[in-house]
């Protein structure tokens, strides 16, 4: 199976970039970023972010997680899968989020998959944009939010 390129691609690795600096901005000012496993996280590095997502299988479950998370003027970036378990685990985790009076964001999760139009339902599969990502992240805010 070999590589079919698509002009297509090149637009969506820009936008991709500009996802990864705005994620790494969120990160530097204090958000807190978090993706289901280490995997997640991983992927996440290979396509350059520089930040240090919360993983939040690496904690006992909701209530560990949230009270690991209790300054609620941080804002909390939801980059949960867009499977099953995913959305179960977001939907929880926002009303339980909100309820506390944290910032819940999820602008993220839905940008990213119109960006990768539908194609990345879980963030480790970012790892295949990796080889065309690495270089320089694009700071770009202009092609962020894309439709």
């Amino acid at each position: 199976m070999g590589y079919q390129y698509n002009a297509n691609d090149d637009k969506t690795i820009e936008r991709l970039r500009s996802f990864i600096g705005m994620l790494n901005e969120e990160s530097e000012k204090g958000s807190v970023v978090v993706v289901e496993g280490k995997r997640d996280a991983e992927a996440l590095f290979r396509v350059g972010f520089t930040g240090s997502p919360a993983v939040f299988h690496h904690f006992k479950g909701i209530a560990d997680f949230l009270d690991s998370h209790e300054t609620p003027s941080r804002k909390i970036i939801l980059l949960l899968d867009m499977d099953r378990t995913g959305k179960y685990l977001t939907s929880r985790l926002v009303s339980q989020l909100q309820s506390r009076r944290h910032r819940v964001n999820l602008s993220y999760k839905k940008s990213l998959a119109r960006i990768t139009k539908g194609k990345v339902r879980h963030v480790e599969d970012l790892v295949t944009y990796a080889p065309r990502l690495s270089g320089m992240v694009s700071s770009r805010k202009d092609l962020y939010f894309y439709t």
